[in-house]
């Protein structure tokens, strides 16, 4: 699964240039809305690595900031849900860096989480697709790395 996972990523990222250079126009500039689906990994030394999907929500403020919230789950031995409220910090049109604070359960157990991500988005016939790697960071236990690739759309 891992290497299925890495093989897409570094596809998305070798047609990226070639998609991006088709149009300027970015999928914010007609409607403010956007709604992800990720497929990926999680990793943390004490599980290995975890099947995880993932929903992302984003409202565009402006050409730099969006604002929304993330909901995870990664399966297997780690068991968890993730619920974040991120910021988007658009760096570039395609180079976005994600960041804020979340909370995550394993089992009746809760924690704080606050997630560091960069993701790069870029659009095919209408449809976003990013790659993204996030590392989430849990105070007093082991933090998580969380890799995928979203697939997306504006409404």
């Amino acid at each position: 699964m891992r290497v299925q996972i890495a093989l897409g990523l570094v596809a998305a990222l070798v047609f990226a240039p070639v998609v991006v250079a088709k149009g300027n126009a970015h999928h914010w500039e007609t409607s403010p809305h956007h709604l992800s689906a990720l497929v990926g990994t999680t990793y943390t030394k004490e599980c290995g690595n975890a099947f995880t999907l993932g929903i992302d929500y984003e409202y565009r403020v402006s050409d730099f900031l969006g604002v929304g919230f993330v909901a995870e789950y990664a399966f297997e031995d780690l068991d968890a849900y993730t619920y974040l409220l991120v910021a988007d910090l658009h760096i570039t049109n395609n180079f976005i860096a994600q960041i804020g604070p979340g909370v995550e359960f394993h089992g009746s157990h809760k924690m704080e989480v606050a997630r560091l991500g960069f993701l790069y988005e870029f659009e095919v016939l209408g449809v976003t697709i990013s790659p993204q790697l996030h590392y989430d960071y849990h105070r007093n236990h082991k933090s998580a790395v969380v890799a995928g690739l979203a697939i997306g759309m504006s409404f």
